[in-house]
Formats: structure tokens, C-alpha cells, sequence
């Protein structure tokens, strides 16, 4: 059976959407959770490659990793503040609802 994605949100992404997320039974993760607050961008991408989990990001910063060749199991960025907290569940939880782990690994998703 193939894998449902689960997340890890960033320390930047508003804890809401995490509730938000666990109330609609998706798998996630938060970097103040896992222990990551304040570690670096690397960190928080490996904690989320260790995990096979999709990271969600506002940091632009994931983006240039990504374009040196990084491995990932997939990013889902938006741009701070584009977004509200209902419309980052709403999007996640579809995304969750569409495709599989495998559908995101190395691919990024601008919400």
C-alpha cells in the first residue's frame, strides 16, 4: 500500500496549522516537537528526510538548497504571510488527500 505523506512544519509555520492538521488526522510533526528550535535549515531538512516527512516552510532558503541538488522527500513552500492558517491546512490536507510520499520526494510545492 503506498504511503500517505506526513509533515514537519518549520519553526516559522504557525503551530495553528499543525492543530489544524492533527484535527483532520494527518501525520505531522513541529520543530519545537521534534527539538529543532533555533537549529539550522540542514537540521531541520534532515530531521524531516530521517522521518520521511515533507517539510513546510515560509524560508526561501529551502528553495536554493533544493536548486544545489539537495536530496529531500519533498518541501511544500509558501511565501510568508501569502497565505492564511486555514488556507495552509486546507491546501496541506488536500495535497495529503492526492498524492502519495512518493509523489513529493526531490519535488517542491509552492502553496
Amino acid at each position: 500500500m503506498p504511503a500517505r505523506i506526513r509533515f514537519h512544519l518549520d519553526e516559522h509555520v504557525a503551530s495553528a496549522v499543525a492543530g489544524g492538521l492533527q484535527a483532520r488526522g494527518v501525520d505531522v510533526t513541529t520543530s519545537a516537537g521534534a527539538g529543532l528550535l533555533g537549529d539550522d535549515d540542514a537540521a531541520q531538512l534532515a530531521f524531516a528526510r530521517s522521518e520521511s516527512r515533507v517539510l513546510v516552510t515560509h524560508d526561501a532558503d529551502f528553495l536554493s538548497m533544493v536548486a544545489d541538488g539537495l536530496e529531500h522527500d519533498g518541501i511544500c513552500y509558501c511565501h510568508q504571510q501569502s497565505r492564511s492558517v486555514r488556507q495552509m491546512i486546507e491546501t496541506l490536507f488536500l495535497l495529503q488527500e492526492c498524492f502519495q510520499a512518493e509523489d513529493m520526494r526531490n519535488h517542491v510545492e509552492f502553496l
